[in-house]
Protein backbone atom coordinates (compact mmCIF):
# COMPACT_ATOMS: atom_id res chain seq x y z
CA UNK A 1 0.00 0.00 0.00
CA UNK A 2 2.90 2.30 0.40
CA UNK A 3 4.63 1.73 -2.66
CA UNK A 4 1.35 2.81 -4.22
CA UNK A 5 0.88 5.80 -2.16
CA UNK A 6 4.17 6.97 -3.13
CA UNK A 7 3.50 6.39 -6.70
CA UNK A 8 0.84 8.49 -6.65
CA UNK A 9 2.65 11.12 -4.72
CA UNK A 10 5.18 11.24 -7.54
CA UNK A 11 2.83 11.70 -10.46
CA UNK A 12 0.48 14.30 -8.04
CA UNK A 13 4.05 16.16 -7.77
CA UNK A 14 5.35 15.79 -11.92
CA UNK A 15 1.43 16.82 -12.36
CA UNK A 16 1.98 19.97 -10.56
CA UNK A 17 5.15 20.76 -12.06
CA UNK A 18 3.75 20.13 -15.18
CA UNK A 19 0.81 22.40 -14.74
CA UNK A 20 3.16 25.50 -13.76
CA UNK A 21 5.41 24.82 -16.99
CA UNK A 22 2.55 25.01 -18.81
CA UNK A 23 1.25 27.97 -17.66
CA UNK A 24 4.09 29.78 -17.74
CA UNK A 25 4.24 29.21 -21.42
CA UNK A 26 0.49 30.31 -21.64
CA UNK A 27 1.54 33.83 -20.28
CA UNK A 28 4.41 34.14 -22.88
CA UNK A 29 2.45 33.13 -25.76
CA UNK A 30 0.03 35.47 -24.73
CA UNK A 31 2.20 38.33 -24.38
CA UNK A 32 4.10 37.72 -27.86
CA UNK A 33 0.55 37.76 -29.26
CA UNK A 34 0.30 41.47 -28.22
CA UNK A 35 3.94 42.56 -29.60
CA UNK A 36 3.05 41.05 -32.65
CA UNK A 37 -0.23 42.24 -33.40
CA UNK A 38 1.11 45.97 -31.80
CA UNK A 39 3.73 45.66 -34.85
CA UNK A 40 1.08 44.92 -37.32
CA UNK A 41 -1.23 48.06 -35.87
CA UNK A 42 1.79 50.58 -36.56
CA UNK A 43 2.87 49.44 -39.92
CA UNK A 44 -0.68 50.88 -40.95
CA UNK A 45 0.86 54.66 -40.55
CA UNK A 46 4.04 53.64 -42.08
CA UNK A 47 3.09 51.58 -45.20
CA UNK A 48 0.57 54.33 -45.86
CA UNK A 49 3.30 56.52 -45.96
CA UNK A 50 4.89 54.30 -48.53
CA UNK A 51 1.92 54.12 -50.63
CA UNK A 52 1.92 58.33 -50.39
CA UNK A 53 5.52 58.84 -51.97
CA UNK A 54 5.21 55.81 -54.26
CA UNK A 55 1.79 57.57 -55.67
CA UNK A 56 3.68 60.72 -55.96
CA UNK A 57 6.65 58.85 -57.97
CA UNK A 58 4.04 57.13 -60.23
CA UNK A 59 2.32 60.78 -61.44
CA UNK A 60 6.15 61.75 -61.80
CA UNK A 61 7.37 58.66 -64.03
CA UNK A 62 6.57 55.99 -65.98
CA UNK A 63 9.61 53.88 -65.38
CA UNK A 64 8.10 51.39 -62.67
CA UNK A 65 11.32 48.68 -61.73
CA UNK A 66 9.35 44.88 -61.99
CA UNK A 67 6.21 45.79 -63.56
CA UNK A 68 5.02 42.66 -64.84
CA UNK A 69 5.67 42.14 -68.29
CA UNK A 70 2.84 40.03 -69.95
CA UNK A 71 5.28 38.99 -73.14
CA UNK A 72 7.70 37.84 -70.67
CA UNK A 73 7.94 34.18 -70.62
CA UNK A 74 8.61 32.45 -66.95
CA UNK A 75 11.58 29.90 -66.72
CA UNK A 76 12.50 27.84 -63.33
CA UNK A 77 13.91 30.23 -60.62
CA UNK A 78 11.72 33.35 -62.11
CA UNK A 79 9.28 32.60 -59.18
CA UNK A 80 10.10 33.23 -55.66
CA UNK A 81 7.95 31.31 -52.37
CA UNK A 82 8.42 31.69 -49.13
CA UNK A 83 6.25 29.97 -46.14
CA UNK A 84 6.20 30.94 -42.75
CA UNK A 85 5.96 28.49 -40.19
CA UNK A 86 7.44 27.55 -36.40
CA UNK A 87 10.69 25.93 -35.18
CA UNK A 88 9.21 24.50 -32.45
CA UNK A 89 6.04 22.78 -31.58
CA UNK A 90 3.00 22.22 -29.57
CA UNK A 91 1.72 24.60 -32.17
CA UNK A 92 -1.65 22.14 -32.58
CA UNK A 93 -1.88 22.02 -36.70
CA UNK A 94 -0.47 25.56 -37.91
CA UNK A 95 2.44 24.39 -39.03
CA UNK A 96 0.36 21.35 -41.12
CA UNK A 97 -2.29 24.00 -42.46
CA UNK A 98 -0.55 26.35 -44.01
CA UNK A 99 2.40 23.72 -45.80
CA UNK A 100 -0.37 21.81 -47.08
CA UNK A 101 -2.40 24.95 -48.38
CA UNK A 102 1.08 26.32 -49.97
CA UNK A 103 1.36 22.83 -52.07
CA UNK A 104 -2.22 23.11 -53.35
CA UNK A 105 -1.40 26.68 -54.50
CA UNK A 106 2.07 26.07 -55.56
CA UNK A 107 1.25 22.72 -57.98
CA UNK A 108 -1.35 25.53 -59.69
CA UNK A 109 2.03 27.64 -60.93
CA UNK A 110 3.14 27.91 -64.35
CA UNK A 111 7.11 27.05 -63.28
CA UNK A 112 8.39 25.38 -60.34
CA UNK A 113 9.58 27.61 -58.04
CA UNK A 114 11.99 28.43 -55.64
CA UNK A 115 11.05 28.12 -51.79
CA UNK A 116 12.17 29.93 -49.24
CA UNK A 117 10.94 28.07 -45.56
CA UNK A 118 10.79 30.40 -42.87
CA UNK A 119 10.89 27.35 -39.95
CA UNK A 120 12.11 23.70 -39.19
CA UNK A 121 9.10 22.44 -38.90
CA UNK A 122 7.73 24.03 -42.72
CA UNK A 123 11.05 22.83 -44.15
CA UNK A 124 11.01 19.30 -43.12
CA UNK A 125 7.37 19.18 -44.80
CA UNK A 126 8.82 20.64 -47.85
CA UNK A 127 11.05 18.53 -48.04
CA UNK A 128 9.05 15.65 -48.22
CA UNK A 129 7.30 17.05 -51.02
CA UNK A 130 10.36 16.87 -52.79
CA UNK A 131 9.84 20.49 -53.86
CA UNK A 132 13.30 22.88 -54.51
CA UNK A 133 13.92 24.75 -51.25
CA UNK A 134 16.25 27.72 -51.51
CA UNK A 135 17.49 27.40 -47.66
CA UNK A 136 16.39 27.30 -44.23
CA UNK A 137 15.51 31.07 -41.96
CA UNK A 138 15.06 30.43 -38.80
CA UNK A 139 12.00 31.85 -37.21
CA UNK A 140 12.34 35.47 -35.59
CA UNK A 141 12.02 35.36 -31.59
CA UNK A 142 10.87 38.84 -31.12
CA UNK A 143 9.68 41.73 -33.25
CA UNK A 144 13.37 43.27 -33.73
CA UNK A 145 14.32 40.17 -35.00
CA UNK A 146 11.82 40.62 -37.85
CA UNK A 147 13.75 43.02 -39.27
CA UNK A 148 16.93 40.57 -39.83
CA UNK A 149 14.92 37.57 -41.52
CA UNK A 150 13.01 40.60 -44.41
CA UNK A 151 16.48 41.76 -44.73
CA UNK A 152 17.59 38.08 -45.90
CA UNK A 153 14.73 37.28 -47.69
CA UNK A 154 15.17 40.50 -49.91
CA UNK A 155 18.77 40.13 -50.30
CA UNK A 156 18.64 36.35 -51.78
CA UNK A 157 15.43 36.79 -54.11
CA UNK A 158 17.88 39.29 -55.07
CA UNK A 159 20.68 38.21 -55.69
CA UNK A 160 22.91 38.19 -59.32
CA UNK A 161 25.89 36.33 -57.02
CA UNK A 162 23.73 32.92 -56.93
CA UNK A 163 22.43 33.98 -60.45
CA UNK A 164 18.75 33.78 -58.66
CA UNK A 165 16.60 37.25 -59.71
CA UNK A 166 12.68 36.56 -58.56
CA UNK A 167 10.73 38.37 -60.86
CA UNK A 168 7.68 36.78 -59.22
CA UNK A 169 7.24 36.59 -55.21
CA UNK A 170 4.55 34.43 -53.53
CA UNK A 171 3.94 34.81 -49.49
CA UNK A 172 2.22 31.77 -47.93
CA UNK A 173 1.09 31.97 -43.87
CA UNK A 174 -1.20 31.73 -41.38
CA UNK A 175 -3.17 34.93 -40.99
CA UNK A 176 -4.81 35.61 -37.38
CA UNK A 177 -8.77 36.09 -36.92
CA UNK A 178 -11.15 36.21 -33.97
CA UNK A 179 -9.60 34.77 -30.55
CA UNK A 180 -7.02 31.46 -31.13
CA UNK A 181 -8.56 31.15 -34.86
CA UNK A 182 -6.38 31.27 -38.44
CA UNK A 183 -6.52 30.86 -41.90
CA UNK A 184 -3.70 29.88 -44.27
CA UNK A 185 -3.46 32.61 -47.20
CA UNK A 186 -1.33 33.88 -49.89
CA UNK A 187 -0.16 36.95 -51.67
CA UNK A 188 1.74 37.66 -54.43
CA UNK A 189 4.22 40.73 -54.12
CA UNK A 190 5.85 40.42 -57.90
CA UNK A 191 5.65 41.23 -60.34
CA UNK A 192 3.81 44.87 -59.45
CA UNK A 193 1.20 45.51 -62.11
CA UNK A 194 -0.57 48.29 -63.66
CA UNK A 195 -3.92 48.03 -61.76
CA UNK A 196 -1.79 47.78 -58.15
CA UNK A 197 0.17 51.34 -60.20
CA UNK A 198 -3.08 53.13 -61.34
CA UNK A 199 -4.46 52.48 -57.72
CA UNK A 200 -1.15 53.77 -55.44
CA UNK A 201 -1.49 57.12 -58.24
CA UNK A 202 -5.26 57.69 -56.83
CA UNK A 203 -4.03 57.69 -53.83
CA UNK A 204 -4.97 61.64 -52.65
CA UNK A 205 -2.00 63.81 -51.30
CA UNK A 206 -2.61 64.62 -47.35
CA UNK A 207 -2.55 68.42 -48.35
CA UNK A 208 -1.99 71.14 -50.28
CA UNK A 209 2.10 71.23 -50.06
CA UNK A 210 2.73 68.60 -53.35
CA UNK A 211 6.04 66.90 -53.01
CA UNK A 212 8.39 67.44 -55.85
CA UNK A 213 10.23 64.16 -56.51
CA UNK A 214 14.41 64.34 -56.81
CA UNK A 215 15.96 62.29 -59.66
CA UNK A 216 13.54 62.23 -62.22
CA UNK A 217 11.60 59.48 -59.80
CA UNK A 218 13.61 56.33 -61.13
CA UNK A 219 15.54 56.95 -57.92
CA UNK A 220 13.55 57.56 -55.27
CA UNK A 221 10.56 55.21 -57.14
CA UNK A 222 12.93 51.76 -56.51
CA UNK A 223 13.89 52.83 -53.15
CA UNK A 224 9.91 53.20 -52.00
CA UNK A 225 9.64 50.00 -53.96
CA UNK A 226 11.76 48.29 -51.81
CA UNK A 227 10.02 49.98 -48.97
CA UNK A 228 6.44 48.36 -49.92
CA UNK A 229 8.01 44.81 -50.27
CA UNK A 230 9.62 44.95 -46.71
CA UNK A 231 6.47 46.13 -44.92
CA UNK A 232 4.57 43.50 -47.38
CA UNK A 233 6.53 40.82 -45.80
CA UNK A 234 7.04 42.78 -42.23
CA UNK A 235 3.35 41.93 -42.09
CA UNK A 236 3.68 38.43 -43.39
CA UNK A 237 5.95 37.75 -40.70
CA UNK A 238 4.39 39.52 -38.04
CA UNK A 239 1.09 37.55 -38.48
CA UNK A 240 2.27 34.01 -38.52
CA UNK A 241 4.05 34.66 -35.14
CA UNK A 242 0.90 35.90 -33.75
CA UNK A 243 -0.85 32.90 -35.74
CA UNK A 244 1.33 30.55 -34.28
CA UNK A 245 1.45 31.96 -30.66
CA UNK A 246 -2.11 32.14 -30.79
CA UNK A 247 -2.15 28.49 -31.51
CA UNK A 248 0.30 27.23 -29.12
CA UNK A 249 -1.97 29.69 -26.39
CA UNK A 250 -4.68 27.33 -27.60
CA UNK A 251 -2.70 23.75 -26.97
CA UNK A 252 -2.00 25.22 -23.81
CA UNK A 253 -4.87 26.11 -22.62
CA UNK A 254 -6.34 22.67 -23.49
CA UNK A 255 -3.15 20.76 -22.15
CA UNK A 256 -4.13 23.06 -18.59
CA UNK A 257 -7.54 21.82 -18.54
CA UNK A 258 -6.52 18.00 -19.06
CA UNK A 259 -3.72 18.55 -16.40
CA UNK A 260 -6.13 20.04 -13.72
CA UNK A 261 -8.51 16.86 -14.90
CA UNK A 262 -5.65 14.61 -14.68
CA UNK A 263 -4.80 16.22 -10.85
CA UNK A 264 -8.23 15.21 -9.73
CA UNK A 265 -8.16 12.31 -10.53
CA UNK A 266 -5.05 11.48 -9.19
CA UNK A 267 -5.84 13.04 -5.98
CA UNK A 268 -9.38 11.47 -5.64
CA UNK A 269 -7.54 7.79 -6.07
CA UNK A 270 -4.99 8.92 -3.83
CA UNK A 271 -7.41 9.74 -0.80
CA UNK A 272 -9.20 6.37 -1.80
CA UNK A 273 -6.39 4.57 -1.53
CA UNK A 274 -5.17 6.70 1.62
CA UNK A 275 -8.60 5.56 3.12
CA UNK A 276 -8.16 2.25 2.15
CA UNK A 277 -4.86 1.83 3.74
CA UNK A 278 -6.70 3.55 6.95
CA UNK A 279 -9.71 1.58 6.88
CA UNK A 280 -7.59 -1.68 6.97
CA UNK A 281 -5.15 -0.90 9.79
CA UNK A 282 -8.45 0.04 11.94
CA UNK A 283 -9.54 -3.41 10.77
CA UNK A 284 -6.06 -4.66 12.16
CA UNK A 285 -6.18 -3.17 15.37
CA UNK A 286 -10.03 -3.80 16.03
CA UNK A 287 -9.34 -7.70 15.00
CA UNK A 288 -6.72 -7.45 17.56
CA UNK A 289 -8.42 -6.20 20.24
CA UNK A 290 -11.24 -8.47 19.71
CA UNK A 291 -8.46 -11.19 19.64
CA UNK A 292 -6.87 -10.16 22.87
CA UNK A 293 -10.47 -9.72 24.82
CA UNK A 294 -10.90 -13.15 23.83
CA UNK A 295 -8.53 -14.61 25.00
CA UNK A 296 -8.49 -12.63 28.75
CA UNK A 297 -11.98 -14.23 28.47
CA UNK A 298 -11.39 -17.82 28.23
CA UNK A 299 -8.32 -17.65 30.68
Amino acid sequence: MSDSLANLRRKISGAGQLRSVVRTMKAVAAANIGQYEKSVHSLVDYNHTVELGLGACFRATNDVPLIKDKKRKMKPGDIGVVVFGSDQGLVGQFNNTVVEFAINKIASLSVKPVVWAVGERVHAHLKDENLPLKSLLPVPTSVNAITFLIGQILAETESPKNHLIVTELHLFYNHPTSGSAFIPITIQLLPLDDFWRKQISKLPWPNNALPQVMDQGTTTLRALVREYLFVSLFRACAESLASENASRLAAMQRADKNIDELLERLSATFHRVRQSGIDEELFDVVSGFEALSKDKREK
